[in-house]
């Protein structure tokens, strides 16, 4: 089966994007393993299918480089709105279809995308961090010196913890940088390897530094290893995360047609 593709990255979070209108046939589970492995496919930390939806701009389905679909990606869905504004599918703004629900989307002026991403009602104190879900489950540990931390080692142990069976988490490491600011790095589930940015991990992690910190701050800048990051939100009387955007930037890379 040839299969045509197209590659984006989100600040370094790199993904396959097909069109689901073009094909009747998905790939599966070992072949999506095939077109996200580095060595001997195509590469990529997940990959995404476009589908058809009356009600919405675009339907679409995430599945992480293991081949198995997952819930929402924060950096996946912002390429993919800009796939569908390239498609003819999306406007200045819009709204589509997750696995997760429905997402509303932006496109900015200065070209960069902000993806609007569900309420947050809970934030769990939870081993020597926090968890919560932001779209995907995430656990949220404050450190002083995250540039120094072997991501790899430390995720690895905590994403496989007794607290997260059977379905195990994603574990991101955060450092306080200044009032609004962090740094974050992510050991991403279903890829099993730090990758270089993780928007609903970014999102996780500046709603849970509100609980760390004590602070009041609504609006984050958060660097990770594949570049800036912008969160804002704002909180009800209830303590519930409402109007939660991720704004940042969706990078088309290249056009190709592969085996599959």
């Amino acid at each position: 089966m040839q299969l045509a593709f197209e590659k984006y990255q989100g600040t370094g979070n790199d993904f396959i994007l097909t069109d689901g209108r073009a094909t009747e046939v998905i790939p599966g589970e070992e072949q999506i393993k095939f077109l996200c492995d580095r060595h001997f496919g195509i590469g990529a930390d997940g990959f995404m299918i476009l589908l058809p939806h009356g009600k919405h701009a675009f339907g679409m389905k995430y599945y992480n480089a293991d081949g198995r679909e997952s819930t929402l990606c924060g950096n996946g869905g912002r390429c993919m709105i800009e796939y569908a504004r390239s498609l003819g599918l999306f406007g200045k703004q819009g709204t589509f279809l997750a696995t997760d629900g429905i997402h509303q989307g932006r496109i900015l002026d200065n070209g960069l995308i902000s993806l609007k991403m569900n309420d947050v009602d809970r934030v769990e104190p939870c081993l020597n961090g926090y968890y919560l879900d932001t779209g995907s489950p995430h656990y949220v540990e404050f450190v002083t010196d995250v540039s120094r931390l072997n991501v790899t080692e430390a995720g690895q142990q905590i994403r496989h913890h007794e607290a997260f069976k059977p379905a195990g988490t994603n574990v991101n490491f955060a450092e306080i940088m200044g009032p609004g600011k962090l740094y974050v790095r992510t050991f991403e589930r279903g890829v099993e390897a730090e990758t270089l940015s993780c928007g609903t991990g970014v999102t996780a992690s500046a709603i849970s530094s509100v609980f760390y910190t004590g602070h009041r701050n609504r609006n984050f800048t958060i660097e990770t290893r594949g570049g800036r990051l912008k969160i804002s939100f704002s909180v009800n009387r209830e303590g519930i995360f409402q109007n939660v955007w991720l704004t940042g930037p969706a990078i088309h890379v290249f056009s190709g047609t592969i085996t599959v």
